[in-house]
């Protein structure tokens, strides 16, 4: 009996050990998932006193506040560019650690990539394929040669004949540096939309209401406007259908309601940017709130309800930097949608379909996913392959503010017989896109007056905007992402913008028509860039710049909104799509 004394001790001991193994194991598991799933990103922070408030949190981050006052961003007449000159980053220093901080699907990874200028089909063995796994010791000399790093296992990513991109397989790979894995061309966009208008894929209500019928019936007014080819406010050419257009926005105007939500705190709510790269939120949120035709205080007498938020003051307030961790900025948007849906009935009876946000910051598609699926989307990154719905969400136009004041200084351009540059870029190296563009153009061709970044300075400022204003054609390439505010600047300086952005849904794409005054050219098509465009006809670019001029009153902010601006564009757009997605109860 003794001798069994000591093992039956040990194997106690070695029970308690592995009982108090597994408690730790949890505990760490528990801590973990609640880093996940709370709102600061942290569940130390989270355990802090007065942290379960969230206005405590915003004003534990808001240390600018000084710079984003409204009466500042209103009445600030200058902006100084530095290295963002007329590029896609924000007016504040913030934005520029933003730009080198770009998230990969899920999370983000940092990724080892080199742009080769090979010819695919001859620089690679005859048994690897352009886009299998291959170590770069079996790629041929020339390949090797640009980036020596022995062992490494890559993939060989294909952009067209002449470049690809060498991937290493050790690290993420980040989207933003990536060409896209499938690609949605404008002619398939457009199916798409048509497919889309007679087969709603909107909730059917949970019990009707009037403005569903109000609804309704605009809708059989739109669909059954009389035709008509010309008419004297609006240019036909540039829309899809002017005469259901033109009916529909008549119809917005005499029937539209809009209840904005008084809920949440700025500086994320009721707090309009008004300068710089995200200014179209700012403006549409500033516009809207002041409103006194479209905007009810019943909310029982509402079509549509709009959610004031500014995606750019969410990631300015909440975003830790070099995180890269973007979940408390979704979490904080999840819990504003839970509150709206627990205090009012509306988001229920619809699922938030009748509900709509207005956002241009980049993160915008992932920090509304999910919890505000349903709802109508007016997003400037519109991209149809990362989440955007064609006939339900709106491309909202990128626009670069410079002066809130003022936002038409500087508008208008030359006339097409004094515009002598064939095509015109310049800006700095964000993405894949713009450093191909630069391989093949930049100094290459005295026609095309390609450039990288522009130095600082006012004489840099006014020769950009000259070289816009002389320009047949200024080139729109995408950057991190598809927008560029140089779609919207090309118009405002009377210049045929060239969309080079593959699955880019462009700008109102429901009402417009931008072959009327636009060309769009697929990414793999760079090399011909130049063919291209010599291609067109002067009379068909004389048609395009024309297109270009009367098309520019719907990209225009004005301080007081007028008919047709860009205010009642989105607006309308928003209206437009409810009206052909509604469904009966």
């Amino acid at each position: 009996m003794k001798k069994y004394r000591m093992p039956f001790h040990f194997v106690h001991q070695i029970e308690k050990r592995q009982w108090l193994l597994v408690v730790v194991l949890v505990a760490a598991i528990h801590l973990f998932c609640q880093t996940l799933m709370l709102p600061y990103g942290t569940p130390l922070l989270s355990l802090l006193p007065g942290h379960n408030n969230t206005s405590y949190f915003i004003s534990k981050f808001s240390t600018l506040d000084h710079e984003l006052q409204e009466h500042n961003l209103e009445f600030e007449e200058d902006i100084e560019l530095g290295e963002v000159f007329m590029e896609e980053s924000s007016d504040t220093t913030a934005q520029n650690q933003l730009e080198n901080d770009r998230f990969v699907l899920g999370d983000l990874g940092e990724s080892r990539h080199e742009l080769l200028s090979v010819d695919l089909s001859t620089n690679l063995p005859d048994t690897v394929s352009v886009n299998s796994s291959v170590f770069k010791e079996e790629v041929k000399t020339k390949i090797v040669e640009v980036k020596s790093v022995p062992g490494l296992q890559a993939q060989i990513l294909p952009i067209n004949e002449k470049y690809a991109l060498f991937q290493s397989d050790d690290r993420k790979q980040m989207r933003c540096l990536m060409p896209p894995k499938s690609v949605m061309y404008n002619d398939k966009m457009n199916s798409l939309l048509l497919r889309h208008r007679t087969s709603s894929r909107a909730m059917r209500p949970r019990w009707s209401s009037p403005r569903d019928r109000e609804i309704l019936a605009s809708k059989i007014q739109i669909t059954k406007a009389p035709s008509q080819t010309s008419d004297q406010e609006l240019y036909a050419p540039v829309f899809r259908n002017v005469s259901m257009f033109k009916r529909s926005y008549e119809l917005m105007e005499r029937t539209l309601k809009v209840y904005v939500y008084k809920d949440g705190e700025k500086p994320i709510f009721h707090q309009p940017i008004l300068k710089g790269l995200y200014a179209s939120e700012g403006w549409f949120m500033k516009l809207m709130e002041g409103n006194k035709q479209f905007v009810v205080k019943d909310p029982r007498k509402a079509h549509l309800f709009y959610m004031p938020f500014s995606a750019r003051m969410l990631e300015h307030t909440l975003y830790v930097r070099n995180s890269h961790n973007r979940t408390n900025l979704r979490q904080f948007l999840k819990n504003y949608a839970e509150k709206i849906a627990s205090k009012y009935p509306f988001w229920n009876r619809t699922g938030g379909a009748d509900h709509f946000l207005v956002a241009c910051h980049d993160w915008a598609p992932y920090e509304t996913r999910h919890h505000m699926e349903h709802c109508m989307k007016a997003l400037c990154n519109a991209d149809v392959m990362a989440g955007f719905k064609i006939s339900r969400d709106v491309s909202l136009p990128e626009c670069y503010v410079r002066s809130a004041r003022n936002p038409l200084r500087d508008l208008g351009g030359k006339p097409p017989s004094e515009r002598h540059i064939l095509a015109f870029y310049a800006g700095n190296i964000h993405g894949y896109l713009r450093k191909i563009l630069l391989e093949y153009w930049s100094n290459k061709d005295p026609d095309m007056k390609i450039l990288g970044p522009m130095p600082p300075g006012v004489a840099s400022k006014m020769t950009y905007i000259e070289f816009m204003k002389g320009s047949k054609y200024c080139i729109c390439p995408k950057g991190y992402e598809v927008n560029s505010p140089r779609v919207v600047e090309a118009i405002f300086y009377e210049c045929v913008p060239v969309i080079i952005s593959d699955n880019f849904v462009p700008p109102f794409f429901e009402v417009l028509n931008w072959d009327g005054f636009s060309v769009i050219i697929a990414e793999k098509n760079i090399p011909d860039l130049k063919n291209i465009l010599m291609a067109i006809s002067d009379e068909r670019y004389r048609e395009l710049q024309f297109g270009v001029r009367k098309v520019q009153r719907h990209f225009l902010w004005h301080v007081k909104p007028v008919k047709y601006d860009l205010f009642h564009m989105i607006l309308h757009s928003i209206w437009y799509n409810r009206v052909f997605q509604i469904k009966p109860r």
